[in-house]
């Protein structure tokens, strides 16, 4: 069996950076905002992003659905109130600006995003924000299932959330325990 590679992260540093590099004035910027601070809080992949709609998401609870993912497998996640909160204020501004969309992230015409205009979006923001490192939809995915690793200790949680099939799959972020555990032994008595 090959080794996995292990995932590239954002810092909680440059999730910050990044998060404040846009200008929300504008439809676009602010879309793209909400739409990444979404990806850190859920651990998304691209498509389900992409076919996120606003039915899937009740806006009171926090519970997000993610229909027909990957293996066309639905999975229930919950995501945080700040979270919400910024997905409130986004529906009220794409139907002031555009209409009712079915879809919660569009273009100004109401279509669907396109994957490739996403990656470019996030390559170009990170730059942006001064992020030396590599920085596509999928690492904000590598970074949700650490920082929920980190926080909650518990592996089989992040395989859930991140809709798993088998847990060696979610075994790639274990690097975080033993990054921490290093930490800790050659700390222990200084």
């Amino acid at each position: 069996m090959a080794k996995r590679k292990i995932p590239e992260v954002l810092t909680e540093k440059e999730q910050d950076q990044l998060i404040a590099v846009f200008n929300v004035r504008y439809f676009n910027s602010f879309r793209n905002r909400t739409m990444i601070k979404l990806f850190l809080a859920s651990g998304l992949r691209l498509s389900e992003m992409i076919n996120l709609r606003w039915r899937d998401i009740n806006l009171m609870t926090g519970q997000l659905k993610v229909v027909e993912g990957k293996g066309d497998k639905d999975r229930i996640l919950w995501i945080s109130d700040s979270i919400v909160e910024e997905l409130r204020i986004w529906k009220v501004n794409q139907s002031e600006k555009i209409g009712i969309c079915n879809f919660v992230f569009t273009t100004k015409s109401k279509n669907k995003l396109d994957a490739r205009n996403i990656r470019r979006m996030v390559a170009e923001y990170s730059i942006k924000a001064g992020i030396v490192k590599k920085v596509s939809p999928h690492t904000f995915r590598h970074t949700f299932a650490s920082d929920l690793l980190r926080a909650t200790k518990n592996i089989r949680l992040v395989q859930k959330a991140l809709g798993h099939e088998d847990l060696s799959t979610t075994m790639i972020y274990t690097h975080i325990v033993d990054e921490e555990f290093e930490d800790a032994l050659k700390n222990l008595r200084r």
